[in-house]
């Protein structure tokens, strides 16, 4: 793990905006992310269909260092320049070496490495998906009692994304957390009710349906097709 800058250089401004030595939810995920990769290897399965362990660490240093590749992720004509810049970084080093600099966060010059804050605001829930995508990819595997910090975290993020994340929903969605608080997914009838903790909720609606330990209450047909939409960012 890289060491943290000197209070000189970071009171200068000459060490990394990101601070890899600040301890955040995001900054724990991706080192427990980082681990799995390890434990799993290069060719594992993970959540993500199709994707080896080796493709989803190229895909988060891609994001995170390769601004115009990135967005390829998100702007569908772009997609081949974001998967041929994860070809690059899969043969142009050992796995371990991606890993690590998956460990070692976004650069100063990346958006994501304005500052520790930034970093969180916009990798929690990110580096939190993508470790349960390693974990539960695997056989046998069992849903993680979550830090209350992280679960309340999730928890208020998911409140404010839950309407973006399901507009894809053939269905209405609500979502109940387990101390009774709703929040509204996309509007419509008939309506699905999805409940579960933060963790699961979040999974759920980023289109890890088949996962995501929830109780899904609604008619069949409902209930059958919201399983197999396309939800999530």
């Amino acid at each position: 793990m890289p060491g943290r800058p000197s209070g000189a250089a970071s009171r200068l401004g000459r060490g990394p905006a990101y601070d890899p030595g600040v301890t955040t939810h995001s900054r724990q995920e991706r080192e427990a992310l980082a681990d799995s990769l390890l434990d799993v290897g290069p060719h594992a399965p993970t959540v993500c269909d199709g994707w080896t362990a080796a493709d989803l660490a190229a895909h988060v240093v891609v994001r995170e260092r390769s601004p115009v590749a990135g967005l390829g992720i998100v702007v569908p004509p772009l997609a081949g320049v974001t998967a041929r810049a994860m070809d690059r970084l899969r043969t142009s080093q050992s796995y371990d070496a991606l890993v690590e600099t998956l460990r070692q966060g976004p650069p100063r010059w990346s958006p994501f490495g304005v500052s520790s804050a930034v970093e969180a605001a916009a990798n929690t829930i990110e580096m939190f998906i993508h470790h349960e995508d390693v974990r539960r990819g695997q056989p046998s595997w069992e849903p993680r009692d979550l830090d209350p910090g992280l679960e309340a975290l999730l928890a208020r993020r998911f409140a404010s994304s839950a309407r973006l994340m399901t507009r894809h929903a053939p269905v209405g969605v609500r979502f109940r957390l387990p101390d009774g608080t709703v929040v509204q997914g996309r509007s419509a009838n008939p309506t699905v009710v999805v409940s579960g903790p933060a963790g699961e909720l979040t999974l759920y609606a980023s289109g890890r349906q088949r996962v995501a330990r929830v109780d899904v209450d609604g008619d069949d047909a409902s209930v059958a097709a919201l399983a197999g939409a396309r939800l999530g960012l």
